[in-house]
């Protein structure tokens, strides 16, 4: 059965259909391969699939160095995100260095990022095989998963580009783990702007679950799981 999609440009939209069988991200590039444009998720949640082609912004992820961390910390420290982040304690220079500072070093399986659009860094994105971490292995429904967490900057907040720097990073992870079958992530159950940014990309929301934090405590978070092959093919 196939199944509606729209890409809008410029003011207009074009009307087409994703196949059964094929990937909606296939579909909306067939849909506008006339203009040789590549087009990206407006809104993934709904019974017809959203697309746009973007002509303003050009929306990357590279990786972390630590030459972001004082960029990071800046982020960590503003209230916009560490209400989501206090149970890993005050965001000073020196913890924010020694809790990423490893990963960016290559010495953990998690990966860090940092997002970019039009050159500027606008947040971060982490990202490991959800089996590389045994204690969380048995909270997600497929150890296999590739497991990401993601912060926007309070002052790039609210522009509809969380949902870029989302996909940027799934069509890299697409190359990066072509294995793998499922996206995983998790945000606290509160964190409404996050469950509707995941909604809006193709995420789908599971169980809920209380998760162990760093320092002890137990947040109830919501699993969200993407099908790689039907929405990125």
């Amino acid at each position: 059965m196939s199944l509606r999609l729209v890409v809008q440009d410029r003011g207009h939209e074009l009307a087409g259909v994703a196949r059964e069988g094929e990937a909606w991200a296939a579909a909306a590039r067939r849909t506008v391969a006339s203009l040789h444009v590549e087009p990206v998720p407006l809104d993934l949640s709904g019974e017809v699939k959203r697309f746009v082609v973007d002509h303003d912004n050009r929306v990357a992820v590279r990786a972390m160095t630590r030459g972001d961390l004082p960029e990071v910390v800046r982020w960590r420290q503003s209230e916009h995100l560490h209400r989501w982040w206090a149970s890993d304690g005050e965001p000073t220079a020196e913890r924010v260095a020694a809790q990423y500072g490893p990963s960016i070093d290559g010495m953990t399986p998690t990966r860090m990022w940092i997002a970019e659009v039009n050159g500027r860094s606008v947040g971060f994105v982490q990202d490991y095989r959800v089996g590389d971490y045994p204690e969380y292995a048995v909270l997600g429904p497929d150890p296999t998963a590739i497991g990401v967490d993601y912060a926007l900057a309070e002052e790039w907040s609210g522009r509809g580009l969380g949902v870029r720097v989302l996909w940027a990073w799934m069509l890299r992870a697409r190359h990066r783990f072509p294995e793998a079958t499922a996206y995983f992530a998790a945000p606290d159950h509160r964190n409404a702007a996050s469950l509707r940014l995941l909604a809006k990309v193709g995420f789908t929301e599971g169980l809920w679950f209380d998760e162990p934090q760093e320092d002890g405590s137990v947040d109830t978070v919501v699993g969200c799981t993407l099908d790689v092959r039907r929405v990125l093919g």
